[in-house]
């Protein structure tokens, strides 16, 4: 899957088949469902999941939650724009 097929793919009602918590969790933050996408960033226990997890709590302004996060993941605490970390995330984990 790329990129564009997963954006396209957020016009859907659930998420593809076959992608990791992570991803998913990203796909839900895509359709604006926060609590959904935290949930399914919590269910991956490794660094993909907890660099989700702290871009959730960055996004939500939890900033202390999300430093936390960013340190089980072994990334830096980002401060760019939340649509360019969501992208970096996705590309990355695809």
């Amino acid at each position: 899957m790329d990129s564009t097929t997963f954006r396209a793919s957020l016009g859907g009602d659930s998420p593809p088949a076959g992608l990791s918590e992570a991803l998913n969790a990203l796909w839900w933050d895509g359709k604006g469902d926060w609590a959904g996408a935290h949930r399914a960033a919590q269910a991956q226990g490794d660094a993909e999941g907890a660099w989700v997890h702290a871009y959730l709590h960055r996004k939500e302004g939890d900033l202390a939650n999300a430093g936390h996060w960013y340190r089980r993941a072994g990334k830096p605490v980002a401060t760019g724009p939340l649509e360019s970390e969501w992208q970096t995330i996705l590309m990355t984990l695809l």
